[in-house]
């Protein structure tokens, strides 16, 4: 009824002077009114003022004498009103005083821009069980299986009661598709939407249950899903949640898109639960902001998911991140993100996973005062062992035992081809062999795991030690180096002239924009060299990240060197457009297969109009991945690139383009396009 209501008649022009001391502002009838209407005029509907038209009472509809003397006087006025007798009202001009309260709320009546022109994220929510899913049972709580019906869709912030819609979602290593419900969240203060489904596993899990086959899980969902989606929501226990969030880190190679894992302390069923503001929190992060990490989201704080641990039991603060700042911290006015510390992929490839983890050839061992070096000496020797995290004392102390026993065991399991890493049992700090313990460690070929928590050191090992081709020399040596930002790097202080004409960001951007424009890539290195990496994706007035900008610039050298800097090739401008279709777009042939290979896409939003454009250039659309030239893309992708490129493809003068038209949509629903010459 409203949406008939909408098309035919602005019914706001008349809740206007039916409720002038209310709060809504001045709309004025609209021509296309007076074609549904043409024998009321403007001035009657502005100028009758009805003082509570309708009240609803036991489902009737009541109606003031006022009212039904204006439907007296004016007839046409009286079908509208619905005052005037059933068969005189047309059954295609319902009584838009059927369908409204006009003494209820009235969304949709703000100055704000139109549903349809509002833009929308698209996240996958994985259920894989855990706390936050679960409701009581006779034996206690249990997980439950229809977590977005029964938790979500009755859940106004969750749900905005928008018709129901459908997304398509990857279910099996076949391929198959499957549409699930979606729901849309309301608009946030980014003026953003969130559509989101979820997508609950056969098999809901305790955390303390999971294991490196639920790990392969997840991480399957996600590769399957990832060009389906912006961003992936992880709902999970809490037991193990940070050995899960160290755990993917590493399996999700070259991820460029946010992966949040959150749980709860208690059942969003529960009537005092932290499970609500968790999974809004992750849903806005993974929806609104281009973290190219495995993160952990919990108690309005954003944490690297390899640096947190759980350091509460039942408070609703559960987890840290004691050696690295949150990521993102989320006020009740907006969620900040600390960008100079998000880490970035920086290598030309796309987004794979690494699903084999050596779980069950690894240990872990706490020291403790008075510990014999015959107990080390016991574990060592389990059969198959490949490595070993040793929790010690402080700075990475332990002790030698009598005769340097201790040393001596471990020295000797590490010449059999174990790995041992030593980190520290302190919430805060690093492994540093200062102290003479720490010392004789080193001297016997433990690894000194610097900051690493024990969750980290513990999967990262299980990662390396399945690499294929992999010695204990090689994985020995990576273990302190930093591969997903689960080390503290030593950064060099910055310094700049504090006075300018404009703000930091602008001028930088700015200078970096003309920079790449020209083609001067030593320009280029200069200026993010200096400003480090929150340059990379941040944007411009309307939208443009550097890699945007580089994408249609003549230069693929500085799009090689900015995407090896770490820019992210899935951000979209405020048209929603990513470097990819900007690439193809302007026929930049290397330029796309360039991006492919890094890991683009083209958005689900940009087909429509990538179809419609690779009418005519089928050939360099083929390569983004539209229309029959898919299968040529994937023999180029395979190809080296070459490392200079002049930029002549698709920049002779005269080349058609097919662009976007400002404005709304035609009346069939379909965009409009024009042509024009670049």
């Amino acid at each position: 009824m409203m949406a008939l209501l909408l098309g035919a008649v602005s019914y706001r022009d008349f809740l206007l002077s039916a409720r002038h001391k209310s709060h809504l502002s001045p709309v004025y009838p609209r021509q296309a009114d007076q074609q549904h209407f043409p024998d009321i005029s403007s001035r009657q509907l502005l100028q009758h003022q009805v003082e509570a038209v309708v009240v609803k009472v036991d489902g009737g509809i009541h109606r003031t004498r006022k009212e039904r003397a204006a439907g007296e006087e004016n007839p046409a006025l009286g079908r509208l009103l619905g005052t005037t007798n059933a068969g005189s009202r047309s059954s295609s001009q319902p009584s838009i005083m059927a369908a409204l309260d006009v003494n209820g709320p009235l969304p949709e009546l703000s100055e704000q821009q139109p549903d349809d022109l509002i833009p929308e994220s698209r996240v996958l929510i994985i259920m894989t069980g855990g706390t936050i899913c679960m409701r009581q049972s006779p034996s206690g709580f249990i997980p439950a299986r229809g977590f977005q019906e029964q938790c979500l869709a009755r859940v106004p912030t969750f749900n905005d009661g928008s018709h129901p819609s459908m997304m398509d979602v990857v279910i099996n290593s076949d391929g198959e598709i499957k549409g699930h419900p979606a729901l849309r969240t309301p608009q946030t203060a980014y003026g953003r939407r969130v559509r989101y489904t979820v997508f609950e596993f056969e098999e809901l899990l305790d955390s303390s249950s999971i294991d490196a086959k639920g790990w392969a899980q997840i991480a399957h969902t996600v590769e399957r899903n990832y060009t389906l989606f912006d961003g992936f929501v992880v709902l999970h226990g809490t037991d193990s949640l940070a050995y899960t969030c160290s755990a993917l880190s590493f399996m999700l190679q070259n991820l460029g898109k946010p992966v949040i894992l959150t749980g709860a302390q208690a059942p969003m069923l529960e009537l005092q639960n932290d499970a609500t503001d968790n999974l809004l929190g992750s849903l806005v992060v993974a929806s609104h902001f281009m973290i190219p990490e495995v993160c952990l989201y919990f108690n309005n704080r954003l944490f690297r998911g390899n640096r947190s641990i759980k350091v509460a039991a039942s408070d609703f603060a559960a987890f840290d991140s004691p050696n690295c700042p949150p990521l993102a911290v989320t006020t009740s006015m907006r969620t900040n993100v600390n960008w100079e510390l998000v880490n970035r992929p920086k290598s030309l490839e796309h987004f794979r996973i690494q699903t084999n983890l050596d779980t069950t050839h690894v240990a872990c061992l706490r020291i403790f005062p008075g510990i014999k070096p015959e107990m080390v000496d016991a574990v060592l020797k389990l059969e198959g062992l490949r490595g070993l995290v040793l929790e010690t004392f402080g700075a990475g102390n332990a002790p030698s035992g009598q005769d340097n026993a201790m040393t001596n065991v471990l020295a000797a399991a590490i010449k059999r081809g174990i790995v041992i890493v030593n980190v520290t049992q302190c919430l805060t700090g690093s492994v540093s062999p200062v102290y003479a313990p720490g010392m004789s460690l080193s001297r016997a070929g433990v690894v000194a795991g610097l900051d690493l928590t024990t969750e980290a050191a513990l999967t990262k090992m299980s990662y390396l030690l399945a690499l294929p081709d992999s010695t204990p020399e090689w994985v020995a040596k990576k273990m302190s180096v930093s591969l997903r930002g689960e080390l503290t790097e030593v950064s060099q202080p910055v310094f700049r002239h504090p006075d300018g004409a404009l703000p930091e960001r602008v001028q930088s951007l700015t200078v970096l924009g003309y920079a790449i424009a020209q083609g001067d890539l030593e320009r280029v290195e200069e200026i993010v060299a200096r400003e480090h990496q929150w340059l990379l994706n941040d944007a411009d007035y309307s939208g443009n990240t550097p890699i945007h900008l580089a994408a249609t610039s003549p230069s693929i050298e500085i799009l090689r060197y900015l995407l090896l800097q770490g820019g992210s090739v899935h951000l979209r401008n405020r048209n929603g457009r990513t470097p990819l279709f900007l690439a193809a777009n302007a026929g930049f042939s290397e330029h796309v297969l360039l991006l492919r290979k890094s890991g683009a896409h083209l958005h689900s939003d940009e087909r429509t109009a990538a179809q419609l454009l690779a009418r005519r250039r089928p050939g360099v659309w083929g390569l983004a991945g539209i229309g029959p030239r898919e299968t040529a893309r994937r023999e180029f992708l395979s190809a080296e690139i070459p490392d200079q490129h002049a930029g002549s493809l698709g920049m002779q003068a005269g080349v058609m383009h097919v662009g976007w038209m400002e404005g709304n949509p035609m009346d069939d629903g379909e965009p409009r396009f024009e042509l024009r010459h670049c």
